[in-house]
């Protein structure tokens, strides 16, 4: 076979990952990982100072001009500190979102699972391996609230003083909301999105298509983002506390509508779907424009 004498790298980029499938070999779609990337690092460039507002709102159940006015007097530093984590957290979930669901559903697929049953299954171990990086999450939360603006100096010290004082496992504070979100959220995601995207007339112009894909991925987007917001803002809130008992969902949730009222598990929803309409819209037309790159 003329495959055996290529090195790995090229076997990486040049196989087929259908074929190799079906020969009952490994292959891994790099193409998939770069291009999740790629899609989550336009997306963060742009949507990043709305993420804030929405946060401030979140954590400190304000209305959208009190959270304006926040950012605004605290200037234009503080208005993109704590880039860094997210841009690190989205480049790497998104690249392993797309990534492993792929690298999982085909093999799946091969193996004659129903479509509906391997796609949901490759979303949430999908959503699991995201987890991974969860650290960057809960330091990108405290480093967005006012609270702690001069208890971290960066992130590297955020990184350094949590580890030191409070110990790595600090670090998952808030894991289960997180898993709960991430599995669900992939699910909704690939399945609407398979669906919306067969929908393209296959004679459409290269506009008409990428006009379909923004539209299709800032949908779906806007829809899974308000289905699962409760869970963020719970997730907000357990994060939101540095050291102490640590807090389970069922914990928090309570703790939240009885101080705050039911109302405040959708503070802020409306910015929300708003930001994550655009937002999926970048990430789906740009993840399909750099595949096509590839």
């Amino acid at each position: 076979n003329s495959d055996l004498s290529l090195p790995l790298s090229k076997k990486l980029l040049l196989s087929n990952p259908e074929d190799d499938v079906s020969r009952g070999g490994l292959y891994i779609n790099l193409r998939e990982f770069v291009c999740g990337w790629g899609a989550a690092f336009i997306n963060i460039a742009v949507t990043f100072p709305v993420s804030k507002l929405i946060f401030r709102q979140m954590i400190h159940n304000v209305g959208v001009s009190n959270a304006f006015g926040q950012l605004s007097n605290e200037g234009f530093y503080f208005l993109y500190r704590g880039i860094l984590p997210p841009l690190c957290q989205k480049t790497i979930t998104l690249s392993l979102m797309f990534g492993i669901y792929e690298e999982c559903r085909r093999p799946l697929m091969a193996m004659q699972v129903p479509p509906l049953l391997a796609k949901s299954s490759a979303a949430i171990i999908a959503g699991s391996v995201e987890v991974i990086i969860m650290p960057l999450e809960r330091v990108q939360t405290l480093l967005q609230d006012q609270r702690y603006n001069r208890s971290f100096k960066n992130t590297h010290h955020a990184f350094r003083v949590i580890a030191s004082s409070y110990g790595i496992a600090e670090f998952y504070r808030g894991l289960v909301p997180i898993l709960i979100r991430n599995g669900g959220a992939n699910v909704c995601f690939f399945v609407a999105r398979d669906e919306l995207m067969a929908l393209s007339p296959a004679n459409s112009s290269w506009w008409g298509k990428t006009t379909h894909q923004f539209v299709s991925g800032a949908v779906i987007g806007a829809v899974t983002s308000t289905i699962f917001y409760p869970l963020n803002v719970v997730k907000v809130h357990i994060q939101s506390k540095l050291g102490g008992e640590y807090q389970s969902l069922l914990s928090a949730f309570v703790e939240i509508v009885r101080e705050r009222g039911g109302a405040s598990l959708y503070r802020g929803v409306h910015l929300n779907y708003t930001r994550a309409f655009f937002s999926w819209g970048i990430i789906n037309a740009s993840y399909e424009f750099l595949k096509k790159l590839w």
